[in-house]
């Protein structure tokens, strides 16, 4: 490893991806290791805010799959930044399936409490579809494109033989959970819908065992951490890339030239891409020079990538059960099974799902976590702090048919007008394969090319096979990136710089 102690590598973006690259290459030796990073801040979709004084996240929300393969639950243990109950061998050996068993309260748009017995014969042919939905991943020749369809057609035809001695009244009130059920979906996956959700690729993202956990004192604190162990000065903020120029045979030396907004140019032998799918998708054609190659910029474009708000809004009493974890809110005119509002602007407030609600009671009080995806979350965040409570204030005096609940503050997220990031997270969008992600981790030159190996890498929550929207998945593509170039130098022979 000696001989890569002089190479020069620039990682794209200070994101928990680009700082876990960085933490992998300055153990192993490398010491000329750069972050650049657009924004003042660290921790890119990992970000802890305040609600009054109750600390809240704007980001990444949970360990998905908090077990011992999990390389988050593995880092926050170390860092001792969980609960203790977290950390128990019960709770990591529960086997949730990507969905944590909460204890809900459903209402309806009528007003009032829904009988939960009403509703669970539909939330479980639901969740049957969705575990059927990821059986297509590998076979040929699914049923249909995306899985929105797939659930429409199978609801209904299961409907007809399974609900046909229930009242027509019961009936379209299970429809409308199904409605209920695909925009929490939407938000699960990042989708403006789930017909934009490929039902032959769902079944490529994997969960890992372990029940959700969050973080008391903020995910940041996982970014305080990783941070504080690399040299000072890694960093530069405020300083976003223009274009990375590649394949520069002109420069004796290095390969890679990466170009900053402020017009400098930094010489690089490896670039480490860290940026978000959505920034990509946007920027693609500035931001390499030469452009992408044409199969990498093809999946590029066909995965998705989309938005999921939270907004949150806390009460002076709490209008639902004292043990609920998740309110559903059911209109009960949306029998059509829809996962789009036909006006977004007059009605978007309706592709918010519901609201989690933040415990413990005593850290957070009373506080709940409304979900909203797609483009009716994107235009609400086109709107005023005042529209987005007022409307939030008519939804809950609807559905709890209290005219005098009012909220005592409201706070949302802007994921897709934050310009670095440009929406959310990844999901397979419709036309796209276990190929697509393939590409997406594939480094610059391409297989094949008698260029200098290695140029370009690409990290990030987008590039990871199966872990794709997750933050463990970002950590993986990280260390995946430094430990190519860990072994490129490992068995390369004899590379001294002149």
């Amino acid at each position: 490893m000696a001989r890569s102690v002089n190479t020069k590598i620039v990682i794209i973006g200070c994101g928990i991806s680009g700082i876990s690259a960085a933490h992998r290459l300055v153990k192993a030796g490398f010491n000329d290791v750069r972050i650049l990073e657009a924004t003042s801040r660290s921790g890119g979709r990992i970000k802890t805010g305040r609600l009054g004084n109750k600390i809240v996240e704007i980001g990444a929300n949970w360990i998905h799959g908090p077990c011992e393969e999990n390389p988050v639950f593995c880092l926050a243990r170390q860092y001792r930044l969980l609960d203790p109950e977290a950390l128990t061998p019960e709770n990591q050996a529960m086997d949730i399936g990507g969905h944590p068993p909460w204890t809900p309260n459903f209402f309806g748009s009528s007003g009032g409490k829904l009988n939960a017995e009403d509703i669970y014969p539909a939330q479980q042919m639901f969740l049957e579809l969705l575990n059927e939905s990821s059986e297509f991943q590998g076979q040929k020749g699914e049923p249909w494109s995306c899985v929105g369809d797939f659930i429409r057609s199978e609801v209904q035809q299961r409907a007809e033989e399974q609900w046909k001695d229930i009242d027509a009244t019961s009936r379209s009130l299970r429809l409308c959970v199904i409605s209920n059920m695909l925009k929490v979906e939407c938000c699960v996956n990042g989708a403006h819908s789930m017909d934009e959700v490929s039902l032959g690729a769902f079944g490529l993202y994997k969960t890992l065992p372990g029940n959700d956990c969050t973080f008391p004192g903020g995910y940041e604190g996982l970014i305080k951490n990783l941070m504080s162990e690399l040299p000072s000065g890694l960093v530069t903020y405020n300083r976003p890339v223009r274009c990375v120029h590649w394949n520069n045979t002109e420069e004796r030396g290095n390969p890679v030239m990466v170009e900053c907004d402020d017009g400098e140019r930094i010489a690089a032998d490896h670039v480490i891409c860290t940026v978000p799918l959505g920034y990509l998708r946007k920027h693609h054609s500035t931001l390499f020079h030469p452009p992408l190659p044409l199969h990498k910029l093809c999946s590029v474009q066909r995965l998705g990538f989309g938005t999921n708000n939270k907004i949150f809004v806390e009460f002076d009493a709490p209008w639902w059960d004292a043990d609920c974890e998740i309110i559903y809110l059911v209109w009960e005119d949306e029998d059509a099974m829809v996962d789009e509002v036909p006006d977004v602007q007059r009605s978007w407030i309706k592709k918010l799902f519901g609201f989690t609600v933040l415990k413990p009671t005593e850290r957070y009080g009373h506080v709940l976590c409304g979900w909203i995806a797609g483009h009716e979350s994107e235009y609400m965040e086109t709107l005023s702090e005042q529209e987005v409570t007022q409307a939030v204030t008519q939804l809950v005096r609807r559905f709890t048919g209290n005219p005098t609940v009012t909220p005592k503050r409201v706070f949302r997220s802007q994921w897709f007008h934050d310009p670095w990031t440009c929406g959310s997270y990844t999901h397979p969008g419709k036309g796209c394969s276990e190929q697509d992600l393939d590409n997406m981790m594939e480094p610059l030159p391409s297989k094949g090319s008698q260029s200098q190996p290695l140029q370009v890498l690409f990290a990030g929550e987008a590039t990871h096979p199966c872990y794709f929207s997750t933050v463990h998945g970002a950590v993986l593509t990280g260390w995946r990136e430094a430990d190519r170039l860990i072994s490129h130098y490992s068995s390369v022979p004899c590379l001294e710089k002149d």
